[in-house]
C-alpha cells in the first residue's frame, strides 16, 4: 500500500511596501482619470445621466482592479484612504487645469449644473475602491 504525500506550502502574497503601493494609488488614479475624462468628453452634452452611470462604472472598474493588482488583503480603512486620495487629486486636476487653461473643467468631477451627478461622482471616488475592501480591521 503506498500514500501519496505531497508538501502543502501556503502561498502567501507579497506585501508591497508604502511607496510602491502609493505609486499603485497614483497609477491606478490616472487609469481612471483618463477614462472618466474620456467618457465625459464624448457623451456628456447628449446625455448627462448615462455619462455618469458610465463614469461611475469605470472608476469601479478602475478600484476592482486596483485592490486585486496592488492589494491582495485591503483593509476597509485603506480602501477608504486610496478613495480620499483619489478625490483629493481630482479636485487638484481641476483647479489646475482651470488655472492653466483660463476656463473652468469638470471633466473628472462633473459640472455644478448638475449637482445631483456631480454627488453621485464625489461619492464614487471615495467610495468605489471600498466596494472591494477583503478585511474590515
Amino acid at each position: 500500500m503506498t500514500t501519496l504525500t505531497r508538501s502543502e506550502a501556503r502561498v502567501t502574497p507579497r506585501k508591497l511596501n508604502a511607496a510602491l503601493r502609493a505609486v499603485l494609488v497614483f497609477v491606478f488614479w490616472i487609469i481612471a482619470a483618463v477614462l472618466v475624462a474620456s467618457i465625459h468628453q464624448s457623451t456628456s452634452a447628449t446625455m448627462p445621466v448615462a455619462c455618469v452611470v458610465l463614469e461611475v462604472l469605470a472608476i469601479v472598474a478602475a478600484a476592482a482592479t486596483y485592490i486585486r493588482f496592488a492589494t491582495h488583503e485591503a483593509t476597509l480603512d485603506h480602501a477608504l484612504l486610496t478613495g480620499t486620495a483619489w478625490l483629493l487629486f481630482g479636485i487638484a486636476t481641476e483647479i489646475i487645469m482651470r488655472m492653466s487653461s483660463g476656463h473652468q473643467w469638470f471633466a473628472l468631477l462633473g459640472s455644478p449644473d448638475h449637482g445631483g451627478l456631480r454627488c453621485v461622482l464625489l461619492i464614487a471616488w471615495v467610495v468605489a475602491p471600498a466596494l472591494f475592501a477583503n478585511r474590515r480591521d
